[in-house]
């Protein structure tokens, strides 16, 4: 067989995004994080969303329990860290670390470094985000202050 013969035929699209062709933006699902987004929705036609999520104010109350209604997240976390409760274990999440969330695990959101930035990848790309209680009993770590000078209004 040559390979000429063996492409796979796909509805997607190819897409390239350069570092200065989209933008850190707000309207994401979390106000306090601004979001750029890679061109992988547009491409997979809503499958999949590909996006750099990085700070933009200190957490304050974090995402609060929840879990997201999703075949596939992946986080990799690229620069700074993260400490998230998954169920009710605190994981820290650091830069280089790559955190697979199975569908449906509950889970919170609640301390970031000032410089984190994370890519992160879901199917479908309009997945749903669930409030829920958080498991009984499981107390929530305070977070990490950031520095003063980084807190200016």
């Amino acid at each position: 067989m040559k390979a000429t013969e063996s492409i796979i035929q796909s509805d997607t699209k190819f897409s390239h995004i350069k570092p200065k062709s989209t933008q850190y933006l707000p309207g994401g699902l979390r106000d306090f994080f601004l979001y750029r987004d890679l061109g992988v929705k547009d491409a997979t036609h809503g499958r999949v969303v590909a996006h750099l999520v990085k700070a933009l104010n200190p957490p304050d109350g974090g995402t609060g329990w929840h879990y997201h209604v999703a075949d596939f997240q992946i986080v990799i976390m690229m620069r700074g860290w993260a400490r998230f409760m998954y169920e009710d274990k605190v994981t820290l999440v650091s830069t280089g670390d790559c955190v697979h969330q199975r569908p449906g695990i509950v889970h919170y959101l609640f301390d970031y470094s000032h410089d984190m930035e994370y890519l992160e990848i879901v199917g479908p790309a309009d997945f749903g985000s669930i409030p829920v209680p958080g498991p009984k009993g499981v107390l929530i770590p305070e977070p990490t202050p950031w520095p003063v000078e980084l807190l200016t209004t």
